[in-house]
């Protein structure tokens, strides 16, 4: 159904787009919505803390959990900040920042792991000191390719990988592309 159907003196062009906060909204939330790819092509939706240094984002995970497989053995993922429905005006237009991105593994001798690791017990206290002695945890960086970021009913926009925003979405919900590397 359209936009226009729905009202028709309806005019997604005069729509004045909200001035996007895409790092308030990042620094807003503790963790992220994960979805990867399990092995039989169905989705998966998981949840994370995550850490951030630079525009890439860590998380670390336990090696029994589903997602840690599906991100070791498929790349691609994507993950979701969305504002907290108890802060939302409306459900329907929470605040949301979807990132698609690439999943690379993070080793202990890496320079990131323990950049990433400050961040995480500075973000969520001393669990951090247990879960990153236990051998079964495991870190994953994961790297921004594009994205999306809504603020609202009419404000959507494409991010691009350093996270800033590069085009106003028109049309049709999800019905338009744009390369952001252009």
């Amino acid at each position: 159904m359209s936009t226009d159907t729905l009202n028709p003196n309806f005019d997604q062009h005069k729509v004045k787009p909200k001035a996007p906060k895409v790092e308030e909204l990042i620094n807003e939330c503790k963790s992220v919505m994960i979805a990867s790819i399990n092995e039989d092509g169905s989705p998966l939706v998981s949840t994370a803390p995550y850490s951030r240094v630079g525009n890439d984002f860590q998380i670390l995970v336990s090696f029994m959990a589903k997602h840690t497989k599906n991100l070791r053995d498929r790349k691609k993922v994507s993950f979701m900040f969305v504002e907290d429905e108890s802060t939302s005006k409306q459900l329907y237009a929470r605040h949301r920042l979807t990132i698609e991105t690439e999943a690379e593994l993070v080793e202990k001798e890496n320079p990131l792991y323990e950049q990433a690791m400050v961040d995480l017990r500075e973000r969520h206290g001393k669990v951090i000191e247990v879960l990153g002695n236990l051998e079964d945890f495991i870190m994953f960086n994961l790297k921004p390719i594009k994205g999306s970021y809504v603020n609202g009913f009419g404000s959507a926009y494409f991010v691009d990988e350093n996270l800033q925003v590069v085009e106003h979405r028109h049309g049709a919900h999800g019905q338009h592309n744009v390369d952001v590397k252009k």
